[in-house]
């Protein structure tokens, strides 16, 4: 059974991000799809929060992994996520249930924002857009607390 990814920031296809072209190589985009939460743009990155709220929805695109472990491996560093200390870390890395534009629901991997939300910028409308000169550094050379969501 694949695995899925639902990603809603830097790693879409529209974000023209080197990371994004890493993903694109190693899984099959399934095309746009929503889930079920809160955006917040936190400039370079969103960060994306639970909402049971029905009617507040996320846009983004959801992934097929050709091979989920060694992408989630890389994903997970993308992220900053720090298996040993979770609570450390801006985002976690959670399954939740995406839908694509057909109407057929998944359970995706999804990285969650954790931190405080009120830095960022809500965005009801649910849909991130990279500012033009958003590219996000990689986790070597740019702080955990400061990395990007996908």
């Amino acid at each position: 059974m694949p695995e899925y990814l639902f990603v809603y920031g830097t790693l879409m296809s529209t974000a023209a991000h080197p990371m994004g072209a890493r993903l694109a190589k190693e899984a099959v985009n399934l095309g746009p799809a929503t889930i079920a939460g809160r955006l917040y743009d936190f400039g370079k990155w969103p960060g994306l929060r639970d909402c049971h709220d029905t009617r507040s929805i996320v846009h983004g695109e959801v992934y097929a992994l050709n091979d989920a472990t060694r992408s989630l491996d890389w994903l997970d560093a993308y992220e900053g996520i720090h298996p040993a200390a979770p609570t450390l870390t801006e985002y976690v890395r959670a399954r939740r249930t995406v839908q694509l534009c057909d109407g057929r629901e998944l359970t995706a991997w999804v990285y969650l924002y954790q931190w405080d939300v009120r830095a960022g910028r809500p965005l009801p409308e649910g849909r991130w857009r990279p500012a033009p000169t958003a590219v996000r550094s990689s986790p070597a050379s740019e702080p955990a607390l400061h990395r990007a969501a996908v």
